[in-house]
């Protein structure tokens, strides 16, 4: 084993091994144990106590962050052209239809979330191959599928973000940047969790959160005591 670098030496100083943390300390603590020269981002991976493979107990859902993501987040509007211009003033980064099904169907896709409405969904549906893996397919129930695309396109902008259990039952994603307040990523953390914990399905049966851990690109991971999430 290599000898540990001065901030390898810090984060072990800092962070105790299998001590659970309370929300607020872990939201301290990934600020602290952060060194990279870029602004990273603050990441959340939640087990639960579920079985994926089974439909009656798959996590899915949308939360809006309170405080945003921190992200550019590129969103690309398929829709009729009356809506173009509601799509454009609400922030959209690309507007159009078939140039750009075109553009896709060629390997484009440098976006992060695709809106489109109900009626534009057949002619989105043979694009499934190709956005599907990326997690970029519109669908109603992340609120993507939608006859306000203007309304979806704004929430998306401001911090709303869906997720989905993976098969090994975490539910992770990315809650913010280290340039946040900890008061910040305590705050999108909590809200995220909480939703979380809302979704809980019926057929669950057991501990249903089973651990969190909170970290930062190329951070040590902090694991926080789930209970400490419902303190204020």
């Amino acid at each position: 084993m290599g000898k540990l670098t001065k901030n390898q030496k810090s984060v072990a100083e800092k962070v105790e091994a299998g001590k659970a943390y309370s929300l607020k300390e872990a939201a301290e603590l990934v600020k602290e144990i952060t060194y990279t020269k870029f602004d990273a981002s603050v990441d959340i991976d939640v087990r639960l106590g579920v079985d994926p493979r089974k439909a009656n107990q798959m996590v899915r859902g949308v939360v809006s962050l309170p405080h945003g993501t921190g992200k550019q987040v590129r969103v690309l509007v398929l829709c009729s052209p009356e809506a173009e211009a509601a799509a454009k003033e609400a922030g959209a980064d690309y507007v159009g239809l078939d140039e750009y099904i075109e553009k896709i169907k060629g390997g484009w896709t440098d976006i992060d979330v695709i809106i489109t409405m109900p009626s534009i969904m057949g002619k989105i549906g043979a694009l499934g191959r190709i956005l599907g893996p990326r997690g970029l397919m519109p669908n109603p129930k992340s609120g993507t599928v939608t006859m306000d695309v203007a309304k979806a396109v704004k929430e998306v902008k401001q911090g709303k973000i869906d997720f989905k259990v993976d098969k090994s039952g975490i539910v992770h994603t990315s809650i913010g940047k280290v340039s946040f307040t900890a008061d910040q990523i305590r705050d999108n953390a909590k809200e995220f969790v909480s939703t979380i914990i809302k979704l809980k399905p019926a057929a669950a049966k057991g501990t249903y959160i089973k651990s969190i851990y909170l970290s930062s690109t190329m951070s040590k991971g902090i694991k926080i005591d789930p209970k400490s999430v419902e303190e204020n």
